[in-house]
């Protein structure tokens, strides 16, 4: 086991872990470590604790010192630096005629090198624009390519749900989102309504997943024959899942048919035992909403 604790960079940013030493470092301090960027100022995340040595990539770097009033001080200007550091550089894409957005300027705390963030649609040639921008800075200059949901991560909003984006706030990953996910639970398949505000797939889809699948698995499917609790023969029309209710389209002894709404429980069928299939029709609507778009580098300093 070894001790170590949890540093966030960014407002909901990965968590990194560093050795406390001999420090007394607790939950929302502040810190100065060493990253592999150079020396940086974080913020405490989760306070000493013991972990599996295979979660640990190692050499495991030690914090350098707890973060004092000049350190903080330091961060601050450097975040100053920064909106003038993104004016700057906007000026010089512009001045070269790049077809790249630029979304974020970033100081490290040594002030040892300034990363840009952006995106574009393919690979950009800005050799010229970085020898421009170190005869500024005269620094280190990283130009980094991202993708449009890091891109909104960064930029941050709000979501169709009235909430501040969970990627912004609290989601420190991405997590791998399918269209089975919305059709497993039933939510309409039109793109407006399943996308974020970056495009893709919403990441929330995965919060209930794994409850609609349990559920599923107890429920008929549409189109499925089963038998109810009056010994009637019929047909699923729909299902209310969390509920647990299946309207079915009965037969009755005059040939009529009826939809009756029965208990999951009170119904007999076969258990659905393969995955929620989705029609090539819908695959092929919604193919370019699976594109997910992770984060290239592109360096030259």
């Amino acid at each position: 086991m070894t001790r170590v604790i949890g540093v966030r960079f960014r407002t909901a940013g990965k968590i990194y872990f560093f050795a406390p030493g001999k420090f007394n470092i607790k939950q929302g301090d502040s810190v100065i470590v060493e990253t592999a960027r150079g020396v940086e100022f974080g913020r405490v995340v989760s306070g000493p604790k013991e972990v599996k040595d295979e979660e640990v990539v190692q050499p495991l770097k030690p914090v350098i010192r707890i973060a004092t009033e000049q350190d903080s001080r330091v961060e601050e200007k450097n975040r100053e630096k920064e909106k003038e550091a993104f004016k700057i550089c906007l000026e010089k894409i512009r001045k070269h005629g790049l077809d790249m957005k630029l979304i974020d300027a970033e100081y490290t705390f040594d002030n040892n090198k300034v990363l840009f963030y952006f995106t574009a649609d393919g690979r950009i040639d800005f050799r010229e624009l970085v020898k421009d921008l170190a005869a500024v800075f005269r620094t280190r200059i990283e130009l980094r390519q991202i993708g449009v949901r890091d891109e909104t991560k960064i930029r941050g909003g709000i979501g169709i749900c009235g909430r501040t984006l969970c990627c912004n706030t609290y989601l420190s990953e991405f997590a791998a989102v399918s269209i089975k996910m919305a059709k497993e639970q039933n939510l309409s398949l039109n793109p407006t309504k399943i996308s974020g505000v970056c495009g893709r797939l919403m990441c929330c889809l995965t919060n209930e997943e794994e409850t609609y699948e349990e559920l599923n698995s107890q429920l008929p499917s549409v189109g499925d024959t089963v038998t109810t609790s009056e010994g009637l023969t019929g047909t699923v029309h729909s299902l209310s899942v969390l509920r647990k209710l299946v309207k079915v389209i009965v037969v009755l002894e005059n040939d009529e048919k009826e939809i009756r709404e029965y208990k999951a429980d009170d119904l007999k069928f076969r258990p659905r035992r393969k995955k929620t299939k989705i029609s090539k029709e819908e695959m092929k609507k919604l193919a370019e909403l699976e594109k997910g778009e992770g984060a290239s580098k592109l360096d030259d300093n």
